[in-house]
């Protein structure tokens, strides 16, 4: 079904994941209880969750929302943020065939949503990519590196 494998797999397991097929399997190159390998990113979360989330989501987005969009939706949501959150979770983990680990997305984002949005900043930053940089500077950034941005299943459009 997929082209012989000789040596390409990065082609066959973006042929597979655009396929519908899952990806290989990778790990979380962090630890959710690891807040203090990025004290920056810690203490704005700790301050103001919402503009790591904004950063976050504009980066697993690919731009399409903004950070401030994302920001204010979360700041807005309050109490009910973690049902809005963690469905960029469950987003990074399907573009990096991420576990869902410890437990469900949502329940990660309800019970330790500080430590979700910063495990998934220094995810992000670990794999390359700068949230605090904003999409444009690090869709530039891998472009002059000739490195191709990762696969994002389209969400459902009217």
């Amino acid at each position: 079904m997929y082209p012989n494998n000789n040596g390409d797999s990065k082609y066959a397991s973006q042929q597979a994941y655009i396929n519908g097929s899952q990806q290989p399997s990778s790990q979380w190159t962090t630890g959710l209880c690891g807040c203090f390998e990025d004290t920056s990113s810690c203490m704005t979360t700790c301050c103001c969750p919402f503009i790591t989330f904004g950063r976050n989501a504009e980066i697993i987005d690919r731009g399409r929302t903004t950070c401030a969009s994302a920001g204010l939706i979360f700041y807005l949501l309050n109490c009910c943020a973690f049902m809005y959150s963690c469905t960029y979770r469950t987003k990074l983990r399907g573009l990096y065939s991420l576990p869902e680990e410890p437990c469900k997305d949502c329940c990660v984002h309800y019970f330790c949503v500080c430590c979700a949005l910063c495990q998934e900043y220094r995810e992000l930053k670990n794999r390359g990519l700068d949230p605090a940089i904003g999409w444009t500077a690090n869709a530039e950034k891998i472009n002059q590196n000739g490195k191709t941005p990762p696969y994002v299943v389209p969400g459902m459009d009217r």
